[in-house]
């Protein structure tokens, strides 16, 4: 068989069941390989960077995924790394496969050739031209041994056009995939961490982004109730333990934070970090972070043990792995009555969490953006997926949401390309069909990629996206108020084809209709509950996208430090004094 032929065998005998890009002529032999294998379902893009967050997005919904995103030579290469940064900032496993020219004339400037593989090396686990057709079976099975083992992480694999046309020999009835590696905690380094656990007052658990990769929020929420050890999810962990379990402590940051999330971590004196990377938007000034404080910290890469800071102890281990031998040598614990009584530190932290909440409820029109987020609380359930990625949306959207279920926050968080939401929604959404799916976005993120909306139509692909409108840059607009400057943030002007829009410009319902989608726009505040409740039956009913865009006040300061410091966090609005200013969810 050829090269290509071989290489789609290959995925599919990897578990691959979508792929998602756009085809070009130094790759379209492996697109006549993946039409005459069939079984492999392939979504066209819009912009071969929306197929990278696609597979980025289809990866994150699922434990076991491997998105898979597909283009030509030259731009389509270079257009995929921001999927590829993307995706090893938060530890994500895709695959990317370009063409590239063919082998006699890579060097010599050809149309559309560049070293691809040297340009995303920094940002995958592996990146390599494949220069000899023989050795295209063993770059794919290596590929996926090392997206699947250690750290997850992408793969860039760049195949000449000549080498994919390539007979080779294949005995694809005899292929396997090759073991994983991942690191295991020892009994003893276990009981050493139980120990110092144990010998603290005031504990806490930080559960991260590898609690979620390693599909271990089972075992994490059963060590936290065996230990009555409150626990605080970061943004990459979020939905590891639900927003509304009586150990749930809240996050912790600079951003992306609750109130007593930051109250109860300042009172802490020991922190047991899993399948976390100390990231600085979480941690803030390393002083104020660390002070007073003993750390253990358990993470499947070794070279991240003492990468911020220096832990007092570290453990390289797949976090599913310990946290299981937790829950073992605790229970053992508990059984010989060895486990200390956590009851009143769980209790201080839930008063907290009761009484320091951030308001949501105004009537305000234009619209503020709590109520946006109150809305959302009511309309979407618990099995509600959730994927957005930067800006003041995503920020408020993190402070005041609900999450109950691990993947079920789906966010870009060390990388934050604008445009990330639409094309990862579509993927989560491809991914799992039969869960609803909400987007959030500020309008700058959502007319990064919107084109991607076509994408939805095409190929039925249903979700909701809420669009909070409020024609700027909001994040930067308020970093720049340290600088004294309101400098080039502003979306405003006035559209001559809607001159109901006033000064907000685009026309985004306009935009995703003429995209094959619906789309509704909202002024008043108490009509978002059923516009949110009208979009979900429209997805339903006609199987696209819908948009829901809320028409914001121009200027909200969302709550943030700026001091670099969590302990000093900036409450711009008023706060939460009465139970109706922050209701929870009703009905459910």
């Amino acid at each position: 068989m050829t090269a290509a032929r071989a290489a789609v065998e290959i995925l599919r005998r990897e578990g691959v069941t979508d792929v998602f890009g756009v085809p070009g002529a130094a790759i379209n032999p492996f697109y006549a390989a993946l039409k005459a294998s069939g079984g492999i379902t392939h979504t066209l893009a819009r912009h071969v960077e929306g197929a990278s967050h696609m597979a980025e997005g289809y990866t994150r919904a699922r434990p076991g995924n491997i998105g898979v995103c597909v283009g030509t030579s030259g731009p389509a290469g270079t257009d995929m790394i921001t999927g590829l940064y993307s995706a090893i900032g938060d530890s994500i496993p895709i695959l990317c496969v370009t063409g590239q020219a063919p082998t006699a004339v890579i060097h010599k400037e050809d149309f559309q050739a560049v070293d691809i593989a040297a340009i995303a090396r920094p940002v995958t686990k592996m990146a390599m031209t494949v220069l000899e057709a023989a050795q295209v079976p063993g770059a794919f099975q290596q590929a996926f041994h090392l997206m699947r083992s250690g750290r997850p992480g992408p793969v860039l694999i760049d195949l000449p056009v000549d080498v994919q046309l390539t007979e080779i020999e294949f005995d694809l009835g005899t292929y396997q995939p090759l073991p994983v590696y991942k690191p295991a905690a020892s009994r003893a380094q276990i009981e050493k961490a139980l120990g110092m656990l144990n010998a603290a007052e005031r504990p806490l658990i930080v559960a991260g982004g590898g609690v979620i990769n390693a599909d271990a929020a089972e075992p994490l929420v059963q060590f936290a109730e065996l230990t009555g050890t409150p626990v605080v999810p970061t943004l990459m962990g979020w939905g590891a333990i639900p927003d509304d379990h009586e150990l749930n402590a809240g996050m912790v940051g600079l951003q992306t934070s609750h109130r007593y999330g930051n109250a109860t971590f300042l009172e802490s004196d020991f922190v047991l970090g899993i399948g976390n990377r100390w990231a600085n938007r979480h941690t803030g000034r390393l002083d104020v972070y660390t002070a007073g404080r003993t750390f253990v910290h358990i993470d499947i890469e070794p070279t991240q043990i003492g990468r911020i800071f220096a832990p007092d102890y570290g453990i390289a281990s797949d976090a599913r792995a310990a946290l299981e031998l937790l829950v073992e040598v605790a229970g053992e614990a508990k059984a010989e009555g060895r486990l200390p009584d956590r009851s009143e530190w769980a209790a201080a932290t839930q008063e907290k969490h009761a009484t320091l909440q951030r308001r949501t409820h105004f009537d305000d029109t234009p619209i503020k953006p709590q109520r946006v987020y109150e809305e959302m609380n009511r309309v979407f359930g618990p099995e509600t997926r959730y994927v957005s990625t930067i800006g003041l949306s995503q920020i408020a959207g993190a402070q005041l949401l609900h999450v109950h279920r691990p993947r079920h926050w789906i966010n870009c968080g060390q990388a934050g390309p604008l445009g990330w939401t639409v094309p990862a929604a579509l993927g989560v959404a491809k991914a799992d069909p039969d869960t609803p799916v909400v987007a959030l976005s500020g309008d700058y993120d959502f007319q990064f990629m919107i084109e991607e909306l076509a994408v939805g139509a095409q190929h039925k692909i249903p979700y909701v996206h809420v669009l909070v409108n409020n024609a700027y840059l909001g994040l930067i607009r308020q970093a720049q108020r340290a600088f004294g400057i309101d400098f080039q943030v502003s979306l405003e002007f006035e559209n001559v084809n809607t001159p109901e829009l006033g000064v907000y410009g685009v026309d985004h319902v306009k935009v995703a209709e003429g995209l094959g989608c619906k789309a509704i726009r909202v002024t008043d505040p108490n009509e978002l509950g059923a516009a949110l409740e009208q979009a979900g039956k429209l997805a339903a009913e006609h199987r696209v996208p819908v948009v829901v865009e809320a028409i914001l006040e121009r200027v909200t300061n969302i709550a943030m430090s700026t001091t670099n410091d969590i302990g000093d966090v900036v409450e711009f609005e008023e706060t939460a004094t009465e139970p109706w200013h922050a209701p929870r969810r009703s009905g459910r």
